[in-house]
């Protein structure tokens, strides 16, 4: 009887073991899958982070980055998060007791407002609402009223509500100025239309793990010649995010501090990635993707949460009676699919889903008839099959770039 009980128990023990090693299905909005050749590229025996073979590694992923960003810009890596390039882009341009414009739209464009106030520079917040777009004529007129603005900060995609932001039209706005623009695109780039140099983004901020379909770990920055006037008038306080250091290290191909090196060589098999599809062919799917998403979210009757979505994520709203709890840990349970919620005000009102970097459309398809099985079992109303018909016939249409 005894050993009975402890087979089963072991049964009990193994089972659950083996449903913890199911393979993940990252339906996040970072970190976001990533290739097997770009793992199997990182995997190999660590070369030495000053040698020729790391510096020509750098070379080649910056002349990739420099045609993923579609700029013309200097670009420096960093080794850090995204957040890394977003301080580098303030602490660098904006003198202590200097003014910034914060176009604050969500819980990560509010983050430009923290990394001033750490720095002592006064952020000018420009608040609207969470899930609406920034209007570029408000930004205008803040410029107007306040004409000592060095830095206009924003966002191309807010993954806290899932909008994506006019950044060509507020960098029009921002260009007639003597004020940089300063671009969060640690989620935008690789998965939306972004002309850096065409679209007057001084400041371009990027981190790795979203789009770019690499672990967490790095982050870029790209510095227009404007910028580079800002950054050069004074001495920053930074230490480790200092621009002018790794502009002098870049001459040698190098960074200031030692780099992830090994995130570099992954870096370097992703570009070539999306530089195979082509940057257009990439923007093109991921609007194709999240135009699915959003048609299958919507004929369940959900409601999505932004007025201006962005192309990498959908958000949606949590309807009365069911907890977005409820939804994600059996998406999570039932399918190995991992979404997130709401952050801050949103907290428990908003469900968001990852369709960034190594994604198909398949992908889409499976994770929303998933969706309407574990919306069915939280006792939500569903016709089966309502939302992949209305995504596949989003994907049945014409095919085309941007």
């Amino acid at each position: 009887m005894t050993v009975g009980l402890r087979l089963s128990s072991l049964i009990v023990i193994l089972s659950k073991e083996a449903l913890s090693m199911q393979k993940p299905r990252l339906m996040t909005p970072g970190p976001a899958p990533v290739p097997e050749d770009v793992l199997l590229a990182m995997a190999q025996p660590v070369i030495h982070h000053r040698s020729a073979e790391a510096k020509q590694n750098i070379v080649e992923s910056v002349a990739g980055l420099k045609q993923v960003f579609k700029t013309e810009n200097e670009i420096f890596i960093l080794t850090a998060s995204g957040t890394g390039a977003m301080e580098a882009a303030a602490v660098n341009t904006v003198p202590k007791g200097g003014k910034a414009l914060v176009l604050n739209a969500g819980w990560f464009s509010a983050r430009w407002g923290k990394v001033c106030q750490a720095y002592g520079i006064e952020a000018v917040m420009l608040d609207t609402e969470w899930g609406q777009p920034v209007d570029p004529t408000r930004v205008a007129n803040a410029l107007s009223e306040h004409p000592d603005t060095a830095c206009v900060m924003g966002t191309l995609s807010e993954t806290s509500t899932g909008t994506g932001h006019p950044v060509e039209a507020i960098g029009k706005v921002v260009a007639k100025t003597d004020a940089v623009f300063a671009v969060d695109g640690i989620s935008g780039i690789g998965a939306m239309e972004c002309h850096t140099d065409a679209w007057g983004i001084d400041l371009l901020c990027v981190g790795s793990q979203k789009a770019l379909m690499l672990p967490p770990g790095l982050a870029f920055v790209s510095v227009s010649q404007k910028a580079w006037k800002k950054i050069d008038a004074f001495d920053s306080p930074s230490f480790y995010f200092n621009l002018k250091t790794a502009r002098k290290k870049m001459v040698e191909f190098d960074t200031p501090y030692t780099p992830a090196h090994t995130l570099i060589i992954g870096l370097k098999v992703a570009l070539n990635r999306i530089l195979a599809e082509g940057v257009e062919n990439v923007w093109a799917r991921h609007k194709r993707m999240s135009d699915a998403c959003q048609a299958g979210v919507q004929a369940l009757g959900l409601a999505l949460f932004s007025a201006r979505p962005a192309e990498g994520l959908t958000a949606f709203v949590v309807p009365e009676g069911v907890k977005d709890s409820a939804i994600r840990n059996k998406l999570q349970e039932k399918f190995g699919i991992y979404t997130v919620g709401g952050q801050d005000k949103l907290k428990g009102k908003i469900v968001r889903i990852g369709h960034m970097g190594y994604t198909d459309e398949l992908d889409v398809i499976s994770g929303l008839a998933a969706l309407e099985m574990v919306m069915a079992e939280v006792g939500y109303p569903v016709q089966p099959g309502i939302a992949v018909t209305a995504a596949q016939r989003v994907l049945l249409s014409p095919y085309k770039t941007i």
